[in-house]
């Protein structure tokens, strides 16, 4: 007997389903919407929240981008887009701005997004008041009853233990000046890439079951006291060894031989990009120097 495949893996059951809490989550921006989280052939916590909306999501005429932490070559971004593309035969891209659909772990792309792409973005906890409240139940009546005292508490506790914030990744967000929300473990610099986005921003945590969204021209803001602003990473007097920006994000490397730091671009396809802009700016120059 042949067994019946689908296009893009799930069957339209699930798909529609899929589709319906999605369109629930853009109606309540920043609320977190139970779901029923399939099996997939990937490990919970590897990004099959965000998967499962890719794939319910995606259509013949999508192009793909798959991220994690910024790198397109990642094992874990490799293998999403192998196992979409297999499921869809859809083309995909390293450039977010010809990309139409865009999966990422924990980080947003640094070329602004545009109102013709969907950002997904991979959530291994979905509930910003998690530290102060393990109860799911007694979380969903803060929530109904707007009262993030607690998530305030804890930003306060931090800057009297080290003088400041200590959120390096998932600072919390208020969204639409109703919902606070994790953001998934983006860095900070991410954050203010939320607020007024042109794109539709979706959440997957399929391992707590849940779907929230970000609709485009939303209004997000990143929580903090008036006397302690909210402060993004900084990289001041810090420019990356090959495309010699000083305006990324960046991560900080050793080198091998002489045991020196030295910085590169976090998104290699940014990276990628103002490198072969730049090799091409020298080009004309010295073409119109001779």
């Amino acid at each position: 007997m042949k067994l019946q495949t689908h296009f893009a893996l799930l069957d339209e059951g699930s798909k529609q389903e899929i589709r319906r809490t999605i369109l629930k989550a853009v109606a309540i921006p920043g609320y977190q919407v139970p779901f029923a989280s399939r099996e997939m052939p990937i490990a919970r916590g590897w990004g099959t929240g965000g998967l499962q909306i890719t794939l319910s999501i995606i259509g013949k005429k999508d192009i793909l981008k798959v991220i994690d932490q910024g790198s397109d070559e990642s094992v874990n971004a490799v293998n999403i887009k192998k196992l979409v593309t297999k499921t869809t035969a859809v083309e995909t891209t390293d450039e977010t701005k010809e990309a139409t659909l865009i999966q990422s772990r924990h980080r947003i792309p640094e070329v602004p997004l545009k109102s013709n792409q969907i950002l997904v973005l991979q959530v291994p906890i979905p509930e910003p008041l998690r530290q102060i409240e393990a109860s799911e139940l007694k979380t969903k009546a803060l929530h109904a009853e707007q009262e993030y005292s607690g998530a305030w508490l804890m930003l306060f506790e931090q800057i009297m233990k080290y003088g400041k914030t200590a959120t390096d990744a998932d600072h919390p967000v208020l969204v639409h000046n109703r919902y606070v929300m994790a953001p998934s473990p983006i860095p900070k610099y991410d954050n203010d890439k939320i607020h007024q986005s042109e794109a539709l921003l979706l959440f997957g945590a399929g391992r707590e079951k849940k779907i929230y969204a970000v609709p485009p021209f939303t209004n997000v803001t990143s929580l903090a006291f008036e006397d302690y602003p909210f402060e993004v990473e900084s990289f001041e007097g810090k420019a990356c060894h090959l495309c010699k920006t000083t305006k990324a994000f960046m991560d900080e490397l050793v080198d091998e031989l002489t045991n020196e730091p030295y910085y590169a671009c976090n998104d290699t396809s940014a990276c990628l990009s103002r490198l072969n802009q730049n090799e091409a700016r020298m080009e004309v120059d010295v073409h119109v120097a001779k």
